[in-house]
């Protein structure tokens, strides 16, 4: 090909080192522009990410999946009466509604008893991390307190809701701890990131100190069986130490798996 029908775009010198990230490295360079076609994947991934933050949360399809499992749902609303309010004002997405409210002192009041773990499901900022990833994680959860003998509130629902809503279930079930299962914000390569976030004594008024959180969780990051075992650490620990948040720390044992023929290389910078 002669020099005046080359592309004007340049590869990357690292360009190899994409295959090991999905961030946004050795695009290349057109001038002192961008690649049209990387230009137009980042268009695409931002285009992505809104749809994620905009997305109805179709409870009524998880609250379904839950049910084949003999899983009692409890579907309520938080303070922000839709998802215009509830992106302007991050404090209604903190509390109950006062129906919702209402509805759940019913059910605790039906079981003074209390619950060793509650289980929250909340859109966040992602639905779209909700619907893909918390049946799966949701299942795991299960497994474990049953195996340490915890007994389980319904799964909760909540539309509308940001992390702190977790506290106020929580405190309303009389339950010991409480997890919340929550659409991180769209990042440009993660659309989809879950986070879990833990809380033991939960009450409404905690700040984030009294909290751990697990993030990115989602089939590219932090996988269903390693996010898993770092929550059934913390809760194992809140348990016999009776607290949560900054005074406790994840120090799980990483297990070391070999890794398969096939998989995902490993990081790059580890060596060997």
């Amino acid at each position: 090909m002669s020099d005046d029908k080359k592309s004007p775009a340049h590869a990357d010198a690292w360009q190899q080192l994409r295959s090991l990230t999905s961030a946004r490295i050795a695009l290349g360079h057109a001038g002192t522009s961008l690649p049209t076609a990387a230009q137009l994947d980042f268009q695409f991934a931002h285009a992505q990410a809104r749809d994620a933050v905009h997305l109805a949360f179709d409870h009524g399809a998880l609250a379904e999946q839950l049910a084949g499992r003999s899983r009692e749902t409890l579907t309520l609303q938080s303070s922000a009466a839709d998802r215009h309010m509830y992106l302007q004002r991050p404090d209604l997405g903190r509390r109950l509604s006062e129906a919702s409210a209402a509805q759940l002192k019913d059910y605790a009041a039906a079981h003074p008893e209390g619950f060793d773990l509650a289980l929250v499901v909340a859109d966040g900022l992602s639905a779209l991390a909700v619907q893909r990833h918390s049946p799966a994680m949701l299942e795991r959860i299960d497994e474990m307190a049953a195996a340490e003998g915890w007994s389980l509130a319904p799964v909760v629902l909540v539309e509308q809701g940001r992390v702190a809503v977790a506290d106020e279930i929580g405190a309303l079930l009389k339950a010991r701890m409480v997890v919340i299962l929550i659409g991180e914000r769209p990042g440009l390569s993660s659309p989809d990131s879950l986070g879990l976030y833990f809380t033991y004594a939960p009450r409404v008024g905690l700040n984030d100190a009294a909290r751990n959180c697990i993030s990115n969780v989602r089939l590219e990051g932090m996988s269903y069986a390693m996010a898993a075992h770092k929550l059934l650490y913390l809760m194992r620990e809140a348990w016999r130490r009776q607290l949560s948040g900054v005074n406790l720390k994840d120090d799980a044992q990483v297990p070391v798996l070999e890794a398969d023929e096939g998989s995902r290389p490993g990081n790059f910078l580890l060596g060997g």
